[in-house]
């Protein structure tokens, strides 16, 4: 039998800490005078009430640090948790969303992914517009700390490979993460001022400055207009381009880098590869751009730089829409956002290094068929890639490709057309954002999908965020009787 409690309580204070973050938005519709903080005052309330009790009524049974089985379950229920109480501002207040609306757009939050089903954004209260950029910078800092400190630890898509990288000595999980979350927490924060006096120094007003930080840096999209970042075309477009950037690379760079090593990030693999593709894929956009539309280049290298930037990191602003620039151009945007940025980071999707460790392994067998008698071991990063690790990868690329298979059939019997139920899989369970077509596209928002729908990408949402394999395994009678 699990022990509950060391799950519940940490669950509880991570819902006390979202309910003390409410004061923000309050304090923004206080000062608009715009009669909306009471809302935020209630709701606070409520998650610090909730999150308190189960605290309290857990904290009897705190350990010195939690089980296998633990963990699984608190990385899991952690993301059920949040949204549900960041739900609450959606429902009481000026957005008066259905529970299905706003859990839907909590869990786009907290996840990073960026779908919403909110029109009207122009119009809503600061306070609303803040707390769901609160939800996306909560979100990327705390998947930083999962994909650092948990999933080695389960050993999920391969991501045990990063287990003796920088953090190994720092004792149990629990007080691991505390410490890694402290050291990343002032990182992400710093990053998150520069890019906030960033886009004030190019023109969006302190508010939008600040909201589009957050969300840019967490890499999740989330925008005060319902034309996304379109209503910012020109330097901004630059100024996003290299904050997602920045947000998609390793932030255990980052830390090695304040601790003296400014070379580590400059040697990862993961990412010359990252900016390497970026670049290739610009290239090609921006030529494909100028041939086909009457673009000026520097029009065309600045929204093809933005655009592909905001799908490959998984943030999903849209500056144009992009469903305009043909098949092939609207066909790459749909593999684009399986990619993804670096481990460790913001960004989503399948990530980096899984295709480097996929081609490493793809490489060691022709070499092998080339030559029998020969011993080849696929290397990441000038380490041998164990059969383990090897596994997991491969096991999490067969297991993304299901899911979006299952998710499109699924999505398509609740009668979603084919592109809208293929596009609506795979950004949900890439965390991207956008989908593709008329409905769900650059353009539209999934607001006018039905109930069913909706409750399927939720769960894609969730999926594809923790990994695919951190949520499936709960469902495993073997993961209950060990």
């Amino acid at each position: 039998m699990v022990d509950l409690r060391p799950v519940g309580y940490v669950i509880g204070l991570v819902v006390v800490f979202l309910g003390a973050m409410m004061a923000f938005p309050l304090a923004v519709d206080l000062l608009d005078g715009n009669g909306h903080w009471p809302v935020f005052a209630e709701t606070a309330l409520l998650t610090i009430l909730g999150g308190g009790v189960i605290a309290l009524s857990c904290a009897n049974g705190v350990g010195k640090g939690l089980t296998l089985q633990q963990t699984f379950l608190l990385t899991t229920l952690v993301w059920v948790a949040l949204p549900l109480f960041g739900a609450l501002p959606f429902v009481l207040g000026a957005t008066e969303l259905r529970f299905v609306d706003a859990f839907f757009e909590a869990m786009s939050g907290l996840t990073t992914t960026g779908s919403t089903v909110i029109s009207g954004l122009d119009t809503l209260p600061h306070g609303i517009l803040l707390w769901r950029g609160i939800l996306q910078w909560l979100g990327g800092i705390g998947i930083i700390v999962v994909a650092m400190v948990f999933l080695p630890e389960l050993k999920v898509g391969g991501m045990q490979i990063f287990r003796s990288e920088s953090f190994d000595t720092m004792g149990k999980i629990l007080p691991r993460a505390v410490e890694i979350a402290r050291q990343i927490s002032a990182i992400y924060f710093g990053i998150t001022v520069a890019c906030f006096l960033a886009y004030a120094a190019v023109g969006l007003q302190p508010f939008d400055a600040v909201v589009h930080a957050l969300t840019t840096v967490s890499t999740g999209g989330f925008s005060n207009y319902d034309a996304s970042f379109g209503t910012f075309s020109g330097t901004p477009e630059y100024v996003a381009s290299v904050f997602m950037i920045l947000a998609a690379l390793p932030f255990v760079r980052y830390v090695q880098m304040i601790n003296g090593n400014t070379v580590a990030i400059f040697r990862d693999s993961q990412v010359r590869a990252f900016v390497v593709t970026i670049l290739v894929l610009v290239i090609i956009t921006t030529e494909m751009l100028t041939r086909i539309f009457p673009h000026h280049y520097e029009q065309a290298f600045r929204e093809a730089l933005f655009n592909i930037t905001s799908i490959i990191s998984g943030t999903g602003y849209a500056s144009v829409d992009y469903m305009g620039w043909g098949p092939v151009l609207i066909s790459m945007f749909f593999f684009i956002g399986l990619i993804g940025g670096c481990a460790g980071s913001t960004a989503c999707s399948i990530k980096i290094f899984r295709y480097q460790i996929l081609f490493a392994s793809i490489r060691a067998q022709l070499a092998r068929i080339r030559s029998p008698n020969g011993v080849f071991v696929p290397r990441f990063e000038g380490r041998a890639v164990t059969d383990e690790v090897l596994n997991s990868v491969l096991s999490f690329f067969v297991f993304f490709v299901v899911l979006i298979g299952l998710f499109t059939v699924a999505l398509s019997l609740t009668g979603l057309d084919l592109i809208t139920a293929l596009s609506g899989a795979a950004t949900a369970l890439a965390n991207v954002g956008p989908g593709l077509g008329d409905q769900i596209g650059p353009a539209g928002n999934f607001g006018g999908l039905n109930d069913t729908a909706k409750w399927l990408l939720i769960v894609g949402m969730l999926l594809g965020r923790l990994e695919l394999m951190v949520v499936l395994v709960l469902f495993t009678v073997r993961f209950w009787r060990a």
